[in-house]
């Protein structure tokens, strides 16, 4: 069941406290010891990611053959190689759409300016092990990249549970170029500096545990990263009209992933809320991951009867949540309302996982509140810009004085002598600086 109650104030500061406490799950040990294997890594290279790997994962890193890919494809039942091709494909179809181009024009000046669109050499994907394969995750990540034109795509996963036939038919659906098995804070390490064959990348995108999460933060800057991202959590504002059993069942969808994971409810029902609970007692009676579900909507879930659905959309851009559904007579008319999420899902029938398997848009999204700055995981993401200027005589002349006005109020007596060696015979500019 899941607490409900009116909208004072009070309740709104409490959702954000929740938020704000799942956000700060920093480990100052778990930050120490991936530091500490990112400094050995770039210290003694291979020896120490071989030496890692054999502690952690009993087992040294390798590269899988293409015939393994083949084989693991083959062994997929038809119907999930089906599954994985179709969301494969709208995936693709999604980010072509959004694909930014190379651009020139006219300057007001004369000159040719413009950008050069040029996708990333080398991308690291990081597949996680444990307990659950997620190959909808190596799709959501491999085939952006592809998109964009990434050069090589190199897939790192644990050499133990996550070595199975779907997360290895999804990467050579999505077009991965190598994958290797390898996992933890030894190999955010390897694809950071490079290491024996484990090759150094330009981006490292990808889920993975708390090590993994610490050395992604601490690789930033020297190469790129898609985001550290925190628990799942799902937002639905729902007026008094939507269906319980759906807005239930979507709750639970994203609590059943971990403990800390959050389902928040806004409406201006107090009928839909009460309705909405007891589906939720009600579903979770028969779903596997019942004691999961149960923590997570008692430490982190919620319902917030508020005044009206306006004051719902407020508070859910104070949040600003993973996944936000709008489930009301007309959800478009309150998405101009909407400024911070992740992904917004529009009506009864467009459910979080609708997202999370085979619409097109990334299931890779700005949690904890990070959707106020950050953006979803897309082909922009694997995307760099170069500008392009191309003046001649005809179009620099008229700006000249300008520009060397600017330059010497800013005392840089060079820039200004680079433009006025253009136009003057001896190149010498002869103003005081």
């Amino acid at each position: 069941m899941i607490q409900i109650v009116k909208a004072d104030g009070s309740a709104e500061e409490a959702v954000l406290a929740a938020m704000r406490a799942r956000a700060a799950q920093a480990n100052q040990a778990i930050d120490a010891a991936a530091a500490e294997i990112m400094e050995t890594v770039r210290e003694k290279g291979f020896e120490a990611v071989r030496d890692y790997s054999l502690r952690f994962d009993k087992a040294e890193p390798r590269e899988l053959t293409p015939a393994e890919l083949d084989a693991a494809y083959g062994r997929c039942p038809k119907e999930l190689i089906a599954a994985l091709e179709r969301a494969a494909a709208n995936i693709r179809d999604y980010n072509e759409k959004l694909l930014s181009r190379t651009m020139e024009w006219t300057s007001p000046d004369g000159g040719i300016v413009g950008r050069v669109v040029r996708g990333l050499t080398r991308v690291g994907i990081y597949v996680p092990g444990g307990t659950a394969a997620y190959p909808s995750s190596v799709l959501m990540n491999a085939v952006p990249a592809k998109v964009a034109g990434v050069e090589e795509i190199v897939m790192v996963t644990p050499p133990t549970e996550n070595l199975n036939d779907a997360v290895l038919a999804a990467a050579k659906i999505a077009g991965v170029d190598r994958v290797i098995a390898v996992g933890g804070a030894q190999a955010v390490a390897a694809l950071t500096y490079g290491a024996g064959f484990i090759p150094r990348v330009d981006k490292l995108v990808g889920p993975g545990n708390a090590y993994v999460a610490a050395a992604k933060r601490q690789a930033y800057g020297k190469l790129d990263i898609d985001m550290v991202a925190g628990p799942s959590e799902v937002l639905v504002i729902a007026d008094g009209k939507a269906n319980p059993k759906f807005v239930a069942a979507d709750l639970l969808s994203q609590a059943e992933h971990d403990k800390l994971a959050s389902a928040v409810l806004l409406t201006d029902s107090m009928e839909l809320a009460q309705a909405v609970d007891a589906e939720i007692i009600r579903q979770t009676g028969y779903l596997s991951r019942s004691e999961i579900m149960e923590c997570s909507l008692r430490d982190f879930g919620c319902a917030i009867v508020c005044e009206s659905l306006a004051d719902c959309a407020a508070l859910a851009n104070e949040v600003a949540p993973e996944h936000l559904e709008i489930v009301t007579e007309d959800p478009r008319a309150l998405l101009p309302a909407i400024k911070n999420a992740g992904a917004v899902f529009l009506g009864a029938w467009s459910p979080e996982p609708l997202g999370d398997y085979l619409a097109g848009p990334d299931h890779v999204l700005p949690t904890s509140g990070t959707a106020r700055f950050f953006s979803p995981l897309s082909v922009d993401s694997f995307l760099k810009t170069m500008s392009i200027i191309q003046y001649d005589q005809a179009s620099l002349a008229p700006i000249k004085d300008q520009i060397i006005t600017l330059a010497q109020s800013e005392k840089l007596t060079a820039h200004a002598n680079s433009i006025q060696v253009r136009f003057e015979s001896d190149g010498l500019v002869k103003e005081e600086i």
